[in-house]
């Protein structure tokens, strides 16, 4: 199950400095002028999970795979992208492909790097970001108006569908995002949602890129942005691009040892993929055998069926049963054989919805 993270900003933010230091790919430029990125970088990166290393302690398999997260660098946007300024739609489409945006704003001063808007204010920068998102759904709904005031003269669903549609026209009008529409769970909406994939209804984690003293304590921009952030109920995530790139290529001791020397617990990369897929309702589940340990990424809630059609569609269409031990009772009973003895060992049908750390079997007939 992919889940893609798109990192946007205004230009010069550190958005590709970032995108290089969290995917260790080193693929993006990172150039102090604005538009050094034309293309949207992506990079696949394994998702950090120290439960597969501990499961391959009792295993030993011949692999380990990780569950993954996309990233794409998308191109910074300024003042009207919506009217095709700058690099313009293209990019906001890039945007519209991504299921979580890393909102990258700067928190520093450094009068060598140059800033598109002349200084630094975070709360600018969001707004002309987050303005830009909810004037390309305008311009999206409007066309899609059109089509359903002329549908509607015939299908009964299309007036149901352009009543809220005209609704959602309204609270854009005001500058309010998508996110913050009262009836998004009216079905209506969700189908139109599904359909025209808002991008001011995605979900955002807004990354405070800081200088390293910003990093050990927050500085009066990150302070300004955390009180923002709380009134919508998005997360801020700390971290200093710099630090970053530093921590790229070390050993997995070494990142320890250096982030507990910073007073840090964890890296931006680490923080960023546990935010988003606690945001999107996400989990993980393992196999594990003598030629992988592996690690599949499932929505919460997802009956054993859908769960194990992420390995292959076959094993959802062709399900039978599954065998589940419990992440922690597989390492306390030293693997499969003990935890069969022990009792932990379970058969499991259709209905069981799938947890958190299990580690399964599936058994399936096509």
């Amino acid at each position: 199950m992919g889940l893609s993270v798109g990192i946007v900003g205004l230009p010069n933010v550190g958005k590709s400095t970032t995108f290089n230091a969290l995917t260790k790919a080193q693929n993006a430029q990172a150039e102090n002028y604005p538009f050094c990125t034309i293309e949207p970088n992506k990079a696949i990166v394994g998702v950090p999970d120290l439960r597969l290393g501990e499961l391959a302690k009792i295993v030993n398999p011949q692999k380990i795979i990780n569950s993954t997260i996309d990233f794409v660098d998308i191109a910074g946007l300024v003042k009207g992208a919506s009217k095709g300024e700058g690099l313009g739609n293209k990019f906001l489409s890039n945007i519209r492909e991504v299921e979580v945006i890393l909102h990258m704003v700067r928190c520093f001063d450094d009068e060598n790097i140059v800033h598109v808007e002349g200084g630094i204010n975070p709360l600018r920068d969001i707004e002309i970001i987050e303005s830009e998102l909810i004037f390309a759904d305008i311009e999206q709904l409007d066309k899609k108006i059109d089509k359903l005031t002329k549908d509607a003269k015939l299908q009964k669903e299309a007036k149901v569908k352009l009543e809220i549609a005209k609704e959602l026209k309204m609270h854009l009008d005001e500058l309010k995002p998508v996110s913050s529409f009262s009836k998004k769970d009216d079905e209506v909406f969700i189908e139109l949602n599904s359909e025209l994939r808002f991008l001011s209804n995605k979900e955002i984690i807004y990354g405070a890129n800081t200088d390293e003293d910003g990093l050990l304590e927050d500085n009066e921009y990150v302070k300004i942005l955390k009180t923002h952030a709380k009134k919508s109920n998005f997360e801020v995530i700390k971290l200093c691009a710099k630090i970053e790139e530093e921590l790229v290529g070390l050993e997995e001791n070494e990142v320890t040892e250096f982030l507990e020397e910073l007073g840090i617990k964890e890296s931006g990369l680490e923080q960023i993929i546990k935010s988003a897929y606690s945001k999107l309702g996400l989990i993980s589940y393992f196999t594990a055998g003598v030629q992988e340990v592996r690690s599949w990424t499932i929505k919460k809630g997802w009956l054993a069926p859908k769960s194990a059609s992420v390995i292959h569609n076959d094993f959802e269409k062709g399900f039978i049963r599954a065998e589940v031990i419990a992440y922690n009772d597989f390492i306390t009973y030293n693997g499969e054989a003990g935890s069969k003895d022990a009792g932990k060992l379970r058969l499991e049908g259709k209905e069981y919805i799938v947890q958190d750390g299990d580690v399964m079997h599936f058994r399936f007939n096509v």
